[in-house]
């Protein structure tokens, strides 16, 4: 039988002093378990009442926005009207003199038809040149002119011009060589219907605002913020509508509807 082997008094010293060195350590990770199930707990306890704090918290930033429109029916209370007359010749002042005429039996049959003299303007003449050439040689056979005058109306009685814009084709039945061009119809007052517009438009939003707010049992504040959207001048009861906006001239009542995105604290 083979003897027991001695223990090296040197090497026992060295595993005691090891082993109280790693006593804590070991002491330490048998508390860890405990110590990471009461921070756990902990943790969760502050969550739960963080969430509390912040549901129940409303911030400063907590702002609603909403669109209001406003649409309101005007009537134009200006017009302006053109018409324009052209007469050829075999010279320049063939053409003017063959015009003339012309221009003196339009002008008489608006001033018969109701139109003032100061509502009246003519324009300038101008003067066209036209070479015909063989279209073989390219040699110059004949020289036309052409003259022409344009007619300016421009009244405030909207009625009237609607009128005569109406009866001036008989003209043309008696051998006036007339282009009529639509009349423009506007609104002169605009500036001032853009204000009272805007307002009520506000207003609009305000009231949507504060029946969406209703709904989750807020109430509505100071306004942060407004833009003014663009206005729509379309034909009555038109769904025309244009992202810069529009202003309908061919008719003389006109739907005005004026846009505001509003921004509004909520309380």
């Amino acid at each position: 039988m083979a003897p027991a082997p001695r223990s090296d008094p040197q090497q026992a010293g060295k595993a005691g002093a090891a082993g109280s060195r790693l006593a804590p350590l070991w002491q330490g990770l048998r508390r860890t378990p405990a110590l990471v199930t009461a921070m756990a707990v902990l943790g969760l306890a502050l969550m739960g009442s963080s969430a509390l704090l912040v549901k129940g918290l409303r911030t400063a930033k907590d702002t609603i926005t909403v669109t209001g429109a406003s649409t309101e029916r005007i009537r134009s209370d200006f017009a302006d009207w053109s018409l324009l007359l052209s007469q050829g010749g075999d010279s320049q002042q063939q053409a003017y003199r063959a015009l003339l005429p012309l221009v003196q039996q339009t002008r008489a049959f608006l001033l018969v038809h109701g139109l003032q003299a100061d509502e009246l303007k003519l324009g300038s003449v101008s003067a066209d040149r036209e070479d015909i050439r063989d279209p073989r040689t390219g040699e110059l056979r004949q020289t036309r002119w052409t003259s022409r005058q344009t007619l300016v109306i421009s009244s405030a009685d909207v009625d009237k011009v609607n009128r005569l814009a109406g009866e001036i084709p008989a003209l043309i039945g008696e051998g006036v060589p007339l282009v009529i061009n639509e009349p423009a119809y506007t609104y002169s007052k605009l500036a001032e219907k853009r204000v009272d517009m805007l307002a009520k438009a506000t207003k609009d939003a305000r009231n949507r605002a504060q029946a969406i707010a209703a709904q989750a049992d807020s109430s509505i504040g100071a306004i942060t913020n407004a833009d003014t959207g663009t206005f729509q001048l379309t034909a009555p009861n038109s769904t025309d509508a244009s992202n810069s906006g529009s202003y309908d001239t061919r008719t003389i009542e006109k739907d005005i509807t004026a846009v505001m995105a509003v921004t509004f604290r909520v309380n």
